[in-house]
């Protein structure tokens, strides 16, 4: 009977020690020492970072604006701001995507050269008559090649080649060749957020990269407003 009573309080010793060093923490669910919680620690306001708004500071931070990001060439990169948004706690019903056609670009260049002693006697020949070109780069493909101009259009690059026609020799090989082809161009636009939120995107690292820079757009948030005031006029 003694020795089991003397391990019985070797045990809830040992228990009390174990709850005194935080052991216990994860299953008792409480703290044996509050004033040491990492979490407290965690959770303490970086003083350096706080300031005083004045009152008209405060107020202008709250007033309505639009803002307005981009543009984004392709989807993916839409995709990209959008979910930087979401992060910020923003739904899809915040923002308005304005969808167009970024150009692609045409150019006038030679044919694929079969050396590079036949690039470099092109070279040369194109220093004798006085003609720009700069060597063709993205397209492995097409490479060794030589670039005398680039065009926003197919029409207009054939408009140049057929101006270059009349010069022979050296310049009978010229062809059009599409360096990139016309892709989805979009804007972002905020037309109801706020000064508070223009600031937090701005001090966001992640969602700065991905959004980009703001502008603001007066013209779209004055729409915005005649809008819901129609509506709103329209209900009654």
């Amino acid at each position: 009977m003694l020795r089991t009573l003397v391990a019985l309080l070797l045990l809830v010793n040992a228990l009390f020690f174990a709850w005194t060093q935080g052991w216990l923490d994860p299953i008792t669910g409480s703290h044996a020492n509050s004033s040491r919680e990492p979490q407290r620690m965690q959770l303490e306001q970086q003083r350096e970072r706080l300031s005083i708004l004045s009152p008209q500071a405060a107020t202008a931070l709250q007033q309505p604006v639009c803002l307005e990001f981009g543009p984004y060439a392709g989807d993916e990169s839409l995709r990209s701001a959008q979910a930087a948004l979401e992060r910020l706690g923003l739904t899809p019903v915040a923002w308005q995507v304005d969808t167009g056609e970024q150009p692609g670009v045409w150019a006038v260049a030679t044919a694929k050269l079969e050396s590079r002693e036949q690039l470099s006697r092109k070279e040369e020949a194109f220093k004798r008559l006085k003609i720009d070109f700069e060597p063709l780069s993205g397209k492995p493909d097409e490479q060794p090649s030589l670039l005398l101009s680039r065009h926003p259009s197919e029409a207009a690059a054939k408009a140049a080649l057929e101006g270059r026609r009349p010069l022979r020799g050296e310049l009978r090989d010229l062809r059009v060749l599409q360096l990139q082809a016309p892709q989805p161009r979009h804007l972002l636009r905020l037309p109801t957020a706020n000064g508070l939120l223009a600031r937090q995107i701005s001090e966001n690292r992640e969602a700065g990269k991905a959004l980009g820079s703001a502008k603001t757009c007066v013209a779209a948030a004055a729409a915005a407003t005649a809008a819901a005031a129609a509506s709103s006029a329209a209900s009654r």
